[in-house]
């Protein structure tokens, strides 16, 4: 039984594989719509960038309504301001930016480039962080916070992951949901 569960899970994983490499340079599938587009990789692939919050007590608010015409694109990670921010992959520090949406932000790309992930709101970055910095997971790269359009009294780590275009561009690509790259595989409904 568990052996079938293994193979069974594993095509499963590869069919998703399968189906990222096969989709144009826009990121969706002949005939697939974008909000249906998959993950990279298997669940549980990610660091958990706040330590101390375990899989289970990740909410998945990816589609949550912001406003009449938009959705979240993220999930929002509930944590005391001042709390540690990790570095969820292995990959380089592209970009520290502070906008009034996103407030003290860092985008990191994957070790293929293929991927940027997002960590909005922060209070401060880690000392001496900088863009250009190689990091590795469960890296201290900043600190929760409220910043940006975050509310003061819910202090959160806003994050978020995008498949980056050909162009490379830190401030664009087609938003993926996270959520399913932090639950462990045995959590996932075949």
């Amino acid at each position: 039984m568990a052996r079938t569960f293994v193979y069974t899970f594993t095509a499963a994983v590869l069919a998703i594989c399968t189906a990222i490499f096969a989709m144009s340079p826009s990121g969706v599938a002949d005939g697939a719509s974008p909000p249906g587009l998959p993950v990279p990789g298997p669940p549980g692939l990610l660091h958990i960038p706040v330590p101390g919050v375990s899989a289970l007590e990740l909410r998945d608010s990816y589609e949550a309504p912001r406003g009449p015409d938009r959705v979240h694109a993220a999930i929002d990670i509930m944590a005391p301001t001042g709390t540690p921010v990790l570095a969820v992959d292995a990959g380089v520090i592209v970009k520290l930016f502070d906008s009034k949406p996103g407030g003290l932000t860092i985008y990191q790309f994957n070790p293929a480039g293929e991927l940027a992930y997002y960590y909005a709101h922060l209070d401060r970055y880690a000392d001496a962080l900088q863009e250009g910095d190689r990091v590795e997971p469960g890296q201290l790269i900043g600190y929760v916070g409220a910043s940006g359009n975050a509310d003061p009294t819910a202090p959160h780590l806003h994050f978020a992951i995008f498949r980056l275009g050909p162009e490379k561009r830190w401030w664009e690509g087609t938003p993926l949901n996270p959520y399913p790259l932090f639950q462990p595989p045995e959590t996932i409904k075949q």
